[in-house]
């Protein structure tokens, strides 16, 4: 690997095109996979990706664009994921490329369906990539904002410090802080469960509950985050950390929040089918929702997630919203 590392974002959404930008305020050129041919003709002739965060401009000769998975990944030292959970397995399917000696961080804030595995574990165990080449990109931060300018704060995580050290320092900037994290399990077991909880937030305002109930909600959310956290993966940390908390109240509470847009759907009435048609991004924690569950229930000691079965519950077993809440509502203190 060179003094300088080459980097490559994979995806072609808000997030991977807010991460993209980050890194040009640093790099001189980026790589960039995106499977959409169309998409990538558009952003070469008129600078900006025609599907999101349109509104942020790039200087093309600083990307180096493919539509070729095999290509982007020869090409870069440090690799960043921002595929949806839900599609990663199929395009690592069209990997040739041996990427055991790159560095991989995944931005994705999901478990891999396929093998009920957060993308970190999915690289370690099905790719065969070290663990010490393996971090995450966690929040609390929104494509939206970043695509603003607006101050806003990462927590990147990696076994090796070092290389941590090299991602913080290629996404700084003047409107973005990094702080290093070793919890890499955690802070992205945290990732996927926020979203989760967005949708009961979420479902919770369509329904028509009010700040009051929501913050008592988001109080439960994270004492059940932590139980969950720590039945995964046991370590010294502070659930209250910006990687954790904050990031779950930026999700639960933002009108930038997709999977709170996707409760607040159902909440409303809206079927899962039809609420996932209205969007044009991919809620995650719909995804998350029954591989968190379904690992839950797998543990031989399981913890307790009223809130995770709650959702669960409504999107996956057809199960009344207003009903389902009521209950929840009674238990939560």
């Amino acid at each position: 690997m060179s003094n300088k590392p080459k980097f490559a974002v994979f995806g072609g959404g808000s997030w991977a095109t807010a991460i993209v930008k980050m890194l040009c305020e640093n790099l001189e050129e980026v790589g960039w996979y995106m499977r959409n041919k169309s998409a990538i003709a558009h952003l070469q002739k008129h600078k900006h990706n025609p599907n999101y965060l349109s509104s942020v401009e790039f200087d093309i000769s600083k990307l180096k664009l493919s539509n070729d998975i095999n290509e982007s990944a020869t090409y870069a030292d440090y690799l960043i994921f921002v595929i949806p959970s839900a599609f990663l397995y199929k395009e690592l399917e069209l990997l040739t490329t041996d990427i055991k000696d790159k560095v991989i961080f995944s931005a994705i804030k999901g478990i891999v369906p396929e093998t009920s595995l957060i993308v970190g574990e999915h690289f370690c165990n099905i790719l065969e990539v070290p663990f010490k080449n393996i971090g995450v990109i966690s929040g609390p931060c929104h494509a939206e904002e970043v695509a603003l300018e607006r101050l806003s704060y990462l927590t990147i995580a990696c076994a090796e410090e070092i290389k941590a050290q090299v991602v913080s320092d290629s996404l700084s900037c003047d409107y973005i802080k990094c702080k290093i994290s070793e919890d890499i399990i955690g802070t992205e077991y945290a990732a996927m469960l926020k979203n989760i909880y967005a949708i009961a937030a979420g479902i919770a305002h369509g329904l028509g509950y009010g700040d009051n109930f929501q913050s008592v909600l988001m109080s439960n959310a994270i004492r059940e985050m932590k139980k969950y956290v720590k039945k995964v993966y046991k370590m010294n940390r502070d659930i209250n950390g910006s990687a954790y908390l904050g990031d779950l109240l930026v999700t639960g509470y933002s009108t930038f929040s997709r999977n709170r847009m996707f409760g607040n759907m159902i909440g409303k009435g809206y079927t899962v089918k039809s609420a996932q048609m209205e969007m044009n991004m991919i809620a995650e924690g719909y995804y998350a929702t029954k591989s968190a569950y379904q690992l839950n229930i797998n543990k031989e000691k399981n913890a307790k997630t009223p809130i995770i079965n709650a959702v669960y519950s409504i999107l996956y077993e057809g199960g009344n919203a207003k009903n389902i809440f009521k209950d929840l509502a009674n238990i939560l203190d």
